[in-house]
């Protein structure tokens, strides 16, 4: 826990430091490189591809100028910044030039003030909470059963230290000391088995928060989309497919010099069937941003043709014509909105859109320039997406089944996030965006982040402040993020679950890491979590039943038996041997029943719990008392050591009927390894009394009779509480 802790603090260290890396700065008319640290508001920055931005700053000049902001805005596309637009510290850039001035540094940057979120003390999950609550519920019923027993035997005259002992060993027996120690080898045993099925847990107390998790907050990429971008198709302007839109694409791109973009790769790796031994190269018009295109001059056939890509409405400027099937059409006011038409369905579709133009030009010229893209032939579209994972549909459904609600918060528009949850046919229940959220109190916005399936174009903080009111409504939230921008939401997550290859920042701040992106590996990890859970419940509703029903019969009984019920050392002893037997609870089998939704730690249902299942104990320690001591009228010595015998016989094989809603055995077959534990502790129950121990804790071996007296009402006990414990469940309705 200290290694992860201070590795998460060194994080934030170099969140806010980033490493020792230098940009070129513009001082006193002169170029020179500085180290990040050092750059101060007001500097001129230089930029260019593959630069990391030092600052958050503003564009003063810029050519071809695209950064990649997915690591702080979750933004699938690079984005192009013009003049007057702000870049931010911690983005890269993809391709072109630009001159920024320096505006914010360090702690007040973007970047800085994600830093600082997550310097701030964790909050408390909800497992956390529950287990806090079950804690003083228990020492309070200690405190008030071992006050009692002290006031009742000083009352009765059996001296102060009698009764403080007595008393002390009561509130023993109650204490739930095996809880850490349950829980530590539960988890410990979970982590080994989750590490096996590709899941690796850096906190183990995240185990129970990833089993309870009712809600799964996620951004699509690389989770329900591939994370790379494809061309999909190339269309006409009537929207059907067209080798001569992809064929002019293909050649467009191939040519394309300066740094590469990621649209332009995946047009190269379209597999396009292409002779490019046909085409020669003879010039090159870059893209900027005015024009927003770019345009190619290639020779085939003898004859020079200019192709022209770029953003759709820019292309059709450039355009005074359109090819329809085989015809050539005038580019006029209906064939513009033609054009606009397709161009809007298919972006309403979340494709990433590009317009194709071609024209012939002069095959004698020897340079060309943009003043060239005019009258061309608008051809079709290029479309791109990053496309659907294989397997999550089968994953989103398998965690539906498990009571997981999967919830998509991405910095990418609402129509791409749509279009990907259509594609694996997620059901959406409603769309939110940024902007809204803006406006948005925590009442209002609570109520939308419960109701609705997207959130798109969410900044950070945005996404932090989702999560937590996710959590403040009453649920387990867990949150996958691999980025930077994701590090608040995964600090502010019941279970924050990033993925080996995320940056270092989001690693260190999760608690669980997927060795593979995949809902399906999510949803083995879900499992674990909630067989851990649900072996760790079933040690608190032992301690609460028959333990809590025997030290009340032991308090009881101490009013009106002329000694005491059992001494405090044999108390103890008992405690030891029951302890004993449920320290391989960890590795008890859990019904399948138990996994298929978030379990709960329910405080009223303990308590309910506690009173029905104490209470048929305590009748049968009572009709034990009965039998000891008024039907066999034994000793002192023999009484203790008979109810010894029948107090660790019940509590013990109970188990056996509380750790299912089945029937044991028949329906339900405990662990080989529990049933070793309990048999050993019953075993050493029943020598003890015969070993030469004996006197050292009082004991005296009762008659045979008595015995076999016992073990009947042990069986009687076993059949009962069978009998209770279904009208039990379907009476508060856990079945």
């Amino acid at each position: 826990e200290f290694v992860n802790t201070y590795k998460s603090e060194k994080a934030v260290e170099a969140l806010v430091a980033k490493v020792v890396t230098t940009a070129t700065v513009v001082r006193n008319g002169v170029a020179q490189e500085i180290i990040f640290r050092k750059i101060v508001p007001g500097d001129i920055i230089l930029l260019s591809a593959g630069d990391i931005i030092p600052a958050d700053s503003e564009v003063l000049e810029a050519r071809d100028f695209f950064v990649n902001e997915a690591a702080l805005t979750g933004e699938s596309y690079p984005q192009e910044k013009a003049p007057g637009l702000k870049v931010f510290m911690g983005t890269s850039i993809t391709s072109g030039f630009a001159a920024a001035e320096v505006k914010q540094t360090g702690r007040v940057t973007e970047y800085g003030q994600i830093a600082q979120r997550l310097g701030t003390a964790d909050t408390e999950t909800r497992f956390e909470r529950d287990i806090k609550k079950f804690s003083l519920f228990v020492m309070r019923v200690a405190i008030v059963l071992a006050g009692l027993v002290f006031i009742i035997n000083a009352f009765v005259g059996r001296g102060w230290l009698t009764s403080f002992i007595f008393a002390l060993a009561i509130a023993v027996g109650l204490t739930p000391e095996l809880l850490p120690v349950i829980m530590t080898v539960s988890l410990s045993r979970g982590s080994v088995i989750m590490s096996k099925k590709k899941v690796v847990v850096k906190n183990l107390s995240a185990i129970e928060n990833f089993g309870s998790m009712n809600i799964f907050c996620t951004d699509k990429t690389g989770t329900l989309t591939e994370d790379r971008i494809v061309l999909v198709k190339c269309v006409d302007v009537d929207g059907k497919e067209s080798e001569n839109v992809l064929k002019h694409s293909f050649v467009s791109s191939t040519f394309r010099t300066g740094v590469s973009n990621a649209l332009d790769v995946a047009v190269k790796e379209s597999n396009a069937h292409i002779n490019m031994g046909d085409y020669k190269k003879i010039d090159e018009i870059p893209f900027d941003f005015n024009r927003k295109r770019d345009s190619i001059v290639a020779e085939t056939d003898g004859k020079r043709i200019m192709i022209t890509k770029g953003a759709p409405e820019e292309v059709f400027g450039a355009c005074g014509s359109y090819l329809e099937g085989d015809l050539n059409k005038k580019l006029d006011k209906g064939g513009s909105v033609k054009l606009f038409e397709q161009f809007n369905a298919l972006s309403r579709e979340g494709f990433r859109v590009l317009g194709v133009a071609v024209k012939d030009v002069s095959p004698t010229a020897k340079v060309y320039s943009s003043e060239e893209e005019k009258e061309m032939q608008f051809l079709g579209f290029i479309c791109f997406l990053d496309p659907p994972k294989e397997g999550a549909l089968e994953a989103i459904n398998e965690l539906e089944n498990l009571g997981v609600e999967l919830k998509i918060l991405t910095g990418d528009h609402a129509l791409l996030a749509q279009k990907v949850c259509r594609d694996v046919d997620i059901n959406v229940k409603g769309v939110v965006t940024g902007d809204m959220i803006e406006h948005l109190d925590d009442k209002k916005l609570t109520d939308l982040a419960i109701r609705n399936t997207v959130f798109a174009r969410v900044n950070p903080a945005q996404k932090e402040r989702i999560i937590f009111l996710l959590r403040r409504a009453g649920n387990t939230v867990g949150y996958l993020g691999d980025g930077i921008n994701d590090a608040p939401a995964l600090k502010a997550a019941d279970v924050g679950i990033s993925v080996s290859n995320a940056v270092d920042v989001a690693k260190e701040t999760a608690d669980i890491i997927l060795l593979k992106k995949s809902l399906m590996v999510l949803k083995d990890g879900i499992i674990e979590g909630r067989k851990t859970f649900q072996n760790t419940f079933k040690y608190m509703l032992m301690n609460l039943s028959s333990n809590f029903g025997n030290m009340f019969s032991m308090m009881s009984a101490s009013a009106f038996l002329p000694f005491l019920p059992m001494l405090p050392g044999q108390v103890l002893l008992n405690n030891f041997l029951y302890d004993s037997a449920q320290l391989s609870l960890s590795t008890d089998k859990v019904d399948d029943n138990d996994i298929k939704k978030p379990p709960q730690l329910d405080m009223n249902f303990l308590k309910k719990y506690m009173v029905a299942f104490g209470i048929v104990s305590s009748v049968f320690d009572f009709i034990t008392f009965f039998v000891l001591y008024r039907v066999f009228k034994l000793t002192n010595g023999q009484f203790q050591t008979g109810w010894f015998v029948e107090s660790i016989a019940t509590q013990i094989l109970v188990i056996y009927v509380i750790r299912t809603h089945k029937l044991p055995f028949l329906q339900s077959s405990p662990s080989g390894l529990l049933i070793f534990n309990t048999l050993i502790a019953i075993a050493l129950a029943f020598i003890v009394p015969i070993t030469p121990l004996s006197h050292l804790f009082g004991f005296v071996v009762p008659p045979v009779k008595v015995l076999l007296a016992i073990f009947a009402i042990v069986f009687a006990y076993l059949l009962f509480v069978e009998a209770v414990k279904r009208p039990f469940y379907k009476r508060i309705k856990m079945i």
